[in-house]
């Protein structure tokens, strides 16, 4: 007010005050809030670099809530891989039983030549029937691979058996010394393919005759092929109930997952379609699958196939699983990082701000005291006035 005249001492003594008060004050004000910086009033330059610092711990802090349902994600698949493995063991388990279960049927496949040849078991080859270099041609059929067996000069009985192996089939003499064919134990439930002769020989083969099926082994395959396509069936509805939110890696859906917040750091996980079909497996027909040993063997090489995928695609999830939860660890100490960088910026030091309200207080009381000592000459005046 320009109406009231203070003396310097007294005015300076009331500067000092009022300096002494403010100071207090934004030291309260920091011991409230626990910041030294409130507002780009305080410091523009730590303000805003806080608040950027701030902004974008936010940003990953939300990305952290999609790499967690990835992590379930590859986690769901994982689970159904792992159960996906154990029902092809189990598959297996049940396609070797058929290995061990006894001999499908009474009598196999044969073809017996129209008339006796006149070789011996020692040398087949007679000049006439059978000749040097002839060669004796049988189709495939259901499992019987084809096969070209070509005569030698002087072709044994067991020679043309090793010959005869490849194709499942075996060779013999019979008690009229017609030549006769059949098919091994492993291909039992099949039935020979057409014989096709070269022109050298005149030997001729009547019509293949069909198997004999035993009624009760073939009941006990029938039992497993059932089983077996539980099996199958299982295989199949698993991959589909392999999701998690919506997305199954093993039903062909794809996992985009984004790691910063600039969206240039990604993962993409393709997924793959682990259903029977697609693992290579198929239901089997009774009465055509598991007849004999080489249908057995037939499906254990699908379901070795299978395994191997499978293994294969889990180690890949593996790796992929590993990344994810690295990256989502690192996300959360870069995050912790941010923040106490933003913190040491704009929070106040409890101790420093506790001494300083304490030194503050203790100076207020002085200028107090030193504003009241100054007032004493013009009270010292009131006096003689009086």
């Amino acid at each position: 007010m320009s109406g009231i005249v203070l003396s310097a001492a007294v005015r300076q003594n009331l500067l000092s005050l009022q300096d002494t008060a403010a100071l207090l004050s934004t030291t309260q004000n920091r011991l409230a809030t626990g910041n030294k910086v409130n507002s780009a009033l305080d410091n523009p330059t730590n303000f805003f670099t806080a608040q950027g610092l701030n902004n974008r711990a936010s940003d990953i802090n939300n990305l952290l809530d999609s790499i967690g349902n990835g992590v379930q994600v590859l986690q769901a698949a994982n689970t159904g891989l792992t159960s996906l493995q154990k029902l092809v063991d189990t598959a297996k388990s049940i396609a070797n039983q058929v290995l061990q279960a006894p001999a499908g049927y009474t009598a196999k496949s044969t073809a017996t030549s129209a008339a006796a040849v006149l070789g011996t078991a020692a040398n087949l080859v007679d000049g006439t029937g059978i000749k040097s270099g002839e060669t004796i041609g049988f189709a495939a059929s259901g499992e019987l691979p084809a096969l070209t067996v070509t005569i030698a000069a002087t072709e044994s009985l067991d020679q043309l058996n090793t010959a005869l192996a490849a194709g499942g089939l075996t060779a013999s003499l019979d008690s009229s010394n017609k030549l006769v064919f059949t098919t091994t134990n492993d291909y039992a439930g099949q039935t020979i393919g057409a014989i096709t002769l070269g022109s050298a020989g005149t030997t001729t083969f009547g019509g293949p005759t069909a198997p004999v099926a035993d009624a009760a082994s073939q009941a006990i395959r029938t039992s497993l092929v059932n089983q077996y396509n539980g099996i199958i069936t299982q295989i199949t509805t698993t991959a589909q109930d392999s999701s998690f939110n919506g997305i199954n890696l093993l039903n062909g859906d794809n996992l985009k997952l984004t790691f910063d917040e600039t969206a240039k750091s990604t993962l993409t996980v393709s997924g793959v379609t682990y259903n029977a079909a697609g693992l290579g497996l198929g239901s089997l027909t009774v009465g055509t699958d598991f007849t004999d040993n080489a249908s057995a063997n037939a499906a254990l090489t699908k379901l070795g196939s299978a395994s191997t995928v499978l293994r294969t695609e889990a180690s890949a999830l593996g790796s992929n699983l590993s990344v994810v939860q690295l990256r989502q660890d690192f996300n959360k100490s870069l995050i912790n990082v941010l923040q106490t960088g933003a913190s040491n910026l704009t929070l106040a030091d409890a101790n420093e701000e506790a001494a300083n309200s304490q030194a503050l207080s203790t100076r207020q009381s002085i200028a107090v005291s030193a504003l009241s000592l100054a007032n004493q000459s013009q009270q010292s005046v009131l006096q003689l006035l009086r």
